[in-house]
């Protein structure tokens, strides 16, 4: 098939795509904010006076949804692509892997962290077993990060995809912390292996 031909069909089902439909209509910049507002509605952890730090934030889908409910905390995105600027949002242009990003993140915030949030995914391989692996280490790396700079109630929240680095994930946040949901909204796609993982309160090892 034809490059042309699969773009068109790509933007065919974009524009019957529901959550894309209302994303564009609402003003959000992504499809995956009625994920964050869906997850939201069932944990409860976005509160006013709270701070937050969105990994892979770009384009701002997560960060706008924050934004509208911590009005008096600190929000702070991080990603390797350029967003543009969201009121009450504050953007490093960084890979949060790279020791000088993580400390003006650790600056930024020169204090322990409410929420962590983690919506990455690396670029596409077309191999779905490299692209799922390459996902599992974004968030096992965002998993190191939170543990560090989360208070001991805080809330981490990442998509993980379901393949080869899924049981290592699920492991791992059941050994450091309290709470530890596994979650896909009805905004995910459902043909998608992607799912959410929801930990809270970190465990002292």
């Amino acid at each position: 098939m034809k490059k042309n031909k699969i773009s068109k069909n790509w933007l065919a089902k974009k524009k019957k795509d529901y959550f894309f439909v209302r994303s564009r209509s609402l003003g959000y910049r992504s499809r995956s904010a009625f994920k964050l507002l869906e997850m939201n509605k069932k944990f409860k952890f976005l509160e006013k006076n709270i701070s937050l730090l969105d990994l892979g934030s770009s384009p701002g889908g997560w960060s706008q949804v924050a934004s509208k409910e911590i009005i008096e905390g600190k929000i702070l995105a991080v990603d390797i692509k350029s967003m543009e600027k969201i009121n009450n949002v504050d953007f490093i242009k960084g890979n949060f892997c790279d020791t000088s990003t993580r400390d003006k993140i650790m600056v930024y915030f020169n204090n322990k962290v409410d929420v962590v949030l983690s919506d990455m995914a690396a670029n596409t391989s077309g191999n779905k077993s490299l692209d799922s692996y390459r996902i599992g280490e974004l968030c096992l790396n965002a998993m190191d990060l939170a543990k560090k700079i989360l208070s001991s109630d805080g809330v981490f929240l990442s998509k993980i995809f379901m393949g080869s680095v899924f049981s290592e994930i699920n492991e791992k946040a059941k050994k450091n912390f309290k709470r530890v949901v596994r979650f896909k909204p009805l905004s995910s796609k459902q043909e998608s292996k992607e799912i959410y993982i929801f930990c809270k309160g970190i465990l002292k090892i």
